[in-house]
Parts: structure tokens; C-alpha cells; sequence
């Protein structure tokens, strides 16, 4: 007599066509990953290596040298990133959350509300070319700052607002009502329920959004080309043409001479950092909560 063969969980798991359906897509979702992070990496890895071959204490301390000339460094154009996003953040940060807290907050289907977000998703989806074009016409053209870091600045604020202010609508959306309705219900007015409720409890997400736009803009180039200019020299006021990271790669590497080209490489490896610190920055910001010491 034969005997009664039991048909394992596996096996009737891979029998139903269904299941071998998934089976089938994980595999490939799993593969064209696999082929999305190759070039990923490789580009990484090549950046570090040219990168970090030419980093050293001049780097980050002395000027760039005359085209041809060895030696010398980015400071200035370190020093300039920094001014610029300082100028985009101190524009783009007020405004971005407190438009974000109108429309979660206050707006209640109005007009306005509904201009504002219509104009937020096409902002976002402009590129960044158009904002360095817009500050350029208004700013630069006019006369009422020329070349600046001033005009930079304004111009990244630009590239950053529709991200921080759909970002930090979306964390204020994801904020229970309870909370509001506890807070409202305690006595409280909107304006503090607001300030002292509900900001601070999507803070986290929020800081998130504002490092992420942060980091965008620190790679830009289009828009500091026509605000910002370039400039070989230390910056000394917000009121005149300024060097940026991302200007001196994209000067930098179509020039004929190794030492220039160089630095860009140099220069692009201090974007990848700022932009994976930033990342770091935005995660850490997630995992901390209100409620956590």
C-alpha cells in the first residue's frame, strides 16, 4: 500500500499561483535594485577617491590658486556655501512654516488656501534654473543688489520653500486632533494650542523637511551662476559677487588644468558630505520625540 505523501507548507505555498506571482515580483524588485545602486555606489566610491586625494589642511584654509598653479584650496567658496544658505534658510524657514501652519491650522478651504497650495506644487516642480532666472530679473537686473551673496541667497530660498512648506504641512497634518481637542478643551486658545501643542509635537518632521531642502540647495548651481557669479577672492560683505562649492565644481571641471580639476573633485566630496551629514541630521530628527529625554 502506498503510502500517504503529506505535502509540506512550502510546497503549497509555491503551488498557488498567486503566491509564485509574488515570488517572482520580489525577486525582480530585488534585482532592479540591485542594478539602481550600482552606479549609485560607483559614483560615491569614484568621488571619494579623486576627492579625497586632495584633502588636506590648504584646502580648507587657503585660496584657490591661479589656473595652472598647484596648491592652494576652496576656503572661500566653503566660506561663501555657507553665507548663501545661511541667507536661504533665515527667508525660507519663517516662511515656509508659518505658511505651512495657515494652511493645516487656519485654512478652512478658503481662496487663498487653495492659491497657495496650487502655487506650492508648481513651485516644486520648477526647475531650480527658473528661481536663479526670477532673482536674477528681480534682484540683479534691477540693480537693487547686483551680484551678491544676497541674491544667492534669496534665490536657494526660493528652491527651498515649496519643500518646506509641504513638508511641514504634511507633519502638522500627521499631528493627532486629539491632542488639539484635549488642549482645547483644557481651556486653552488656538494660538497656544498651536504654539505649545502642536508645533512642538511635529517639530521632528519639520526639522526633517528643512534639512532635506537644506541639502538640496547646497548642491545648486543654475541659480547661484546668475546671482551669486564667482569670485577668486575672500568675501567680504553679503553685497558682492561670492564663490560657492557648487559654482567652482562646475567652473573647475571643465577647465584644461589638473589642479583646478582637482579641486572640484575635492569640492564634490564636500557636497557628498554635507548632504549625507544633513541626511544623518533628518534621521536623528525622526527618532526623537517629545515625550524622549
Amino acid at each position: 500500500m502506498a503510502k500517504d505523501r503529506r505535502t509540506s507548507p512550502l510546497e503549497k505555498t509555491w503551488r498557488n499561483p498567486r503566491n509564485l506571482l509574488n515570488g517572482v515580483m520580489t525577486a525582480l524588485a530585488g534585482a532592479s535594485l540591485l542594478v539602481a545602486l550600482i552606479p549609485l555606489v560607483w559614483l560615491l566610491a569614484f568621488v571619494t577617491v579623486r576627492g579625497m586625494s586632495r584633502l588636506d589642511v590648504a584646502l580648507l584654509t587657503q585660496l584657490p590658486p591661479a589656473p595652472g598653479l598647484s596648491g592652494g584650496g576652496l576656503a572661500n567658496a566653503l566660506l561663501g556655501t555657507l553665507m548663501v544658505l545661511a541667507i536661504a534658510v533665515a527667508i525660507s524657514v519663517p516662511l515656509g512654516v508659518l505658511g505651512a501652519l495657515y494652511l493645516s491650522e487656519y485654512d478652512e478651504g478658503s481662496f487663498w488656501g487653495r492659491r497657495v497650495r496650487f502655487a506650492t506644487n508648481i513651485l516644486s516642480g520648477v526647475p531650480s534654473i527658473i528661481a536663479g532666472l526670477f532673482v536674477f530679473g528681480l534682484l540683479v537686473r534691477t540693480g537693487l543688489t547686483g551680484y551678491s551673496a544676497l541674491a544667492g541667497g534669496c534665490a536657494l530660498a526660493v528652491v527651498m520653500l515649496p519643500t518646506i512648506v509641504k513638508t511641514a504641512e504634511e507633519a502638522l497634518q500627521l499631528v493627532p486632533d486629539d491632542l488639539r481637542w484635549a488642549s482645547l478643551g483644557a481651556g486653552a486658545t488656538r494660538f497656544r494650542t498651536v504654539t505649545e501643542i502642536v508645533l512642538p509635537t511635529a517639530a521632528p518632521s519639520i526639522v526633517t523637511g528643512i534639512s532635506l531642502a537644506t541639502a538640496r540647495a547646497a548642491g545648486e548651481t543654475a541659480p547661484l551662476i546668475f546671482t551669486a557669479l564667482f569670485s577668486p577672492y575672500w568675501p567680504e560683505t553679503f553685497r558682492e559677487p561670492i564663490a560657492t562649492l557648487s559654482v567652482l565644481v562646475y567652473n573647475f571641471a571643465t577647465v584644461p588644468f589638473a589642479p583646478q580639476q582637482d579641486l572640484a573633485w575635492a569640492a564634490a566630496f564636500i557636497l557628498i558630505l554635507v548632504v549625507l551629514i544633513t541626511k544623518a541630521l533628518a534621521t536623528l530628527a525622526i527618532r526623537r520625540r517629545p515625550d524622549k529625554p
